[in-house]
């Protein structure tokens, strides 16, 4: 894990964050995954938070994130699925429209588990399988 050092303090926060798409429909295909993954990956850096590993399966995906402790976890789960949704739909209207209405890609729920230095490694290789 690495280590940061803030502003009087050091750190090392990850975290496991797994969301579903609405109605568990299975509509999240390479091409989609690829280009959600660009945008997560944007959204990241625009609020400086880090994309450890990325991977998902049709219906959902995993990402393991570094934050600053600063961050509330909350919000940036908020701001990845809010921002990742509203370009999905733009990219892909045609396809998601069809299984999705409403303009929502996202269940409103999601899972998240902090990841130590002992786990780190399984999560990895968990993340990295997911669609095989």
């Amino acid at each position: 894990m690495e280590i940061s050092k803030g502003r009087g303090c050091v750190y090392s926060l990850e975290y496991h964050v797994v969301w579903c798409v609405k109605y568990r429909h299975k509509i999240l295909t390479e091409q989609i995954l690829s280009a959600l993954k660009t945008i997560l990956l944007t959204v990241c850096d625009e609020i400086e938070v880090k994309i450890i590993e990325f991977n998902g399966e049709l219906d959902h995906i995993h990402i393991l994130i570094s934050c600053k402790p600063t961050h509330y976890i909350p919000d940036v789960v908020q701001k990845l699925k809010g921002v990742s949704s509203r370009v999905l739909m733009l990219q892909f209207s045609n396809e998601l429209q069809r299984k999705l209405w409403g303009g929502h890609i996202w269940n409103p729920s999601y899972f998240i588990a902090t990841v130590s230095e002992n786990t780190e490694s399984q999560i990895k290789e968990y993340i990295k399988n997911q669609g095989r």
